[in-house]
């Protein structure tokens, strides 16, 4: 047998086996519904993910990895019968080049899938000795197998893309964290003896029950100010959060555009629309919480 012929039937025999490695990935992460999903070409093939992508990223994940790909291997349309019209499933090898955050040990050889939307000539693309940013938790019992945590959870690696998301890790693991935002609990205006004069507390819901309030004082002559408070006192000299911060995408990424009727406290018809005026400027000044690929998250 000659050597092209031997070269070429020991990649055939390796490429059954790996098909029968990816059915095994595929049948341990079987009940997860963001274990492989259609991501957009731009983001496969770009580092721009924005603020909110890689915070909401990186928290559904217990590893993020820079690592170098090695080979891949696209599975045949039975072994992904939920992949999207327009895509193929990639059975990924890479090589971990640094844990850039996680606290469980990865080994130097890594093994995943990953949903890419195929070409104009219907191929997927070539990412073989590219460098990716994988969002990922580790497979139990699979050792060097990884399951992506959703949409747009590999990204190309770039010096850039390390350094925007370096802050972010570092602050969700800090010691002063802000809680999850999931609701407005209470609201209620009050006016004041002066014309013009008023006061607006929010009280949010958040996951852990942690307090969180947002204060907007309204004097006369001066444009109204407004502030979040992270913690039991209510303080009135609190200021916004500061933008493409966790507090900021906490309140940004998690509040509803308007204010539902029903947490209003007030009474009074002039009141109750003072809130809602309120309300809506702590919404406009904090600004859209932009995504690209975690829309659906």
């Amino acid at each position: 047998m000659t050597n092209m012929a031997n070269k070429s039937l020991i990649n055939n025999f390796r490429r059954v086996s790996v098909c029968g490695f990816a059915a095994a990935i595929l049948a341990a992460c079987a009940g997860t519904a963001t274990a492989f999903q259609s991501v957009p070409d731009r983001v496969t093939a770009q580092s721009d993910a924005t603020y909110a992508d890689l915070v909401t990223l990186a928290e559904r994940s217990d590893l993020v990895i820079r690592a170098a790909i090695r080979d891949q291997i696209v599975l045949k349309p039975e072994r992904a019968p939920d992949l999207s019209p327009g895509f193929a499933r990639l059975y990924i090898e890479a090589e971990t080049l640094a844990l850039i955050a996680g606290s469980t040990p990865v080994g130097k050889e890594l093994a995943y899938l990953v949903d890419v939307p195929l070409d104009a000539d219907g191929d997927p693309p070539e990412f073989e000795d590219r460098e990716v940013v994988l969002f990922a938790n580790p497979v139990p019992g699979r050792p060097g197998t990884i399951q992506l945590v959703g949409p747009g959870a590999q990204l190309a690696y770039s010096p850039t893309l390390e350094s925007r998301l370096r802050p972010i890790l570092t602050e969700l693991v800090g010691p002063d964290v802000p809680p999850r935002v999931s609701g407005i609990g209470d609201a209620l205006a009050v006016t004041g003896t002066l014309t013009g004069e008023s006061e607006t507390q929010i009280f949010l819901d958040t996951q852990d029950g942690s307090p969180v309030s947002l204060s907007i004082l309204r004097r006369p002559g001066r444009a109204p100010t407004w502030g979040a408070s992270w913690g039991e006192i209510v303080d009135s000299t609190a200021r916004p959060p500061a933008p493409r911060t966790l507090r900021w995408y906490r309140l940004a990424c998690s509040l509803p555009e308007e204010l539902p009727s029903s947490v209003n406290l007030a009474r009074d018809p002039t009141t109750r629309a003072l809130a809602e005026q309120d309300y809506a400027l702590v919404i406009d000044e904090l600004g859209s919480c932009e995504r690209v690929l975690t829309a659906d998250y």
